[in-house]
This record gives structure tokens, C-alpha cells and sequence, in this order.
């Protein structure tokens, strides 16, 4: 399938898209400063700059947007046209997040990833944000937090 749009729009559009202050991450940093927590943001002395740091209990969260980091989701399905490069674009983005994780793993950190389509239901995701910083050891399972 062609791509509908012409090269300048394409691009206005992609350019208009932000990677930090996203609308899930607003909603996920409201929701824990709604509980209580404080914390840093997009510290980027740390491997993939993750949107939400707690230093001192050594924690990381990344906002993943369901397209771009290919969630298993409504959200997370990839356009018709241009299959090729797309399919391309986020095989680099969630080896680049395995990467990353893995590089904070190995200095020590505790890394949850919360999705955008994770983003709707405000209490799971509040249980799961106050477990997840409030626990000496990530009480996440490894395969909850790669969804």
C-alpha cells in the first residue's frame, strides 16, 4: 500500500511527535506524584534515558508508546503502507529498549515499563506503579514488564 500522504506532510507529522512530556507519561508522572512520589526526569546519565528516575532506590520507569516500541496491542499494530521500513523502524526500537533495560539491570536497577494503552485503567496501573517503587526488589515479573 502507498503511503496516502505527500513527503511534506509525512514529515510535519512525524516531526510533530514528541519522545518526552507524552500524554501517557503525563498521565503515569501525575499519577504517582498523586501518590506521594517524587522523582527525576528523562536523567540522561542513565542507558536509554528513562522518562521517570528514583535515584536513591535505584528504579526506572520507561513510558512506551504502544506503535512505536511494537506493543502486542490495538494500539501496537503496524501501518499497511511502507511494511517493510516499518517493520525495520521497530525491530530497532525494541532492541534498543532491550538494550537499555538490560545495561540498567547490570548497574543495579530495578526498570518497569509502562505501556500507553496501560495508561487507561488508573487503578491497576496505580497498584502496579506503587508496587513496583515501594518494594526493596521489583515485584514485577520479568514477563509483565515486557508485555
Amino acid at each position: 500500500m502507498v503511503d496516502t500522504r505527500t513527503p511534506a506532510q509525512r514529515r510535519r507529522i512525524m516531526q510533530s511527535v514528541a519522545s518526552q512530556n507524552t500524554g501517557p507519561e503525563m498521565v503515569v508522572r501525575r499519577l504517582l506524584h498523586s501518590l506521594g512520589y517524587r522523582y527525576r526526569l528523562h536523567d540522561r546519565r542513565l542507558p536509554g534515558t528513562p522518562d521517570i528516575v528514583f535515584r536513591k532506590k535505584k528504579k526506572a520507569i520507561f513510558v512506551h508508546g504502544c506503535f512505536w516500541h511494537a506493543h502486542d496491542c490495538p494500539k501496537g499494530r503496524p501501518p499497511r503502507s511502507r511494511e517493510e521500513f516499518w517493520q525495520e523502524k521497530r525491530k530497532k526500537n525494541t532492541e534498543r529498549d532491550a538494550r537499555n533495560i538490560a545495561e540498567l539491570e547490570v548497574e543495579g536497577w530495578s526498570v518497569l515499563v509502562v505501556w500507553q494503552c496501560e495508561t487507561k485503567d488508573r487503578q491497576t496501573l496505580s497498584s502496579r506503579l506503587t508496587a513496583f517503587v515501594d518494594n526493596a526488589e521489583n515485584p514485577i515479573d520479568e514477563s509483565d514488564s515486557s508485555h
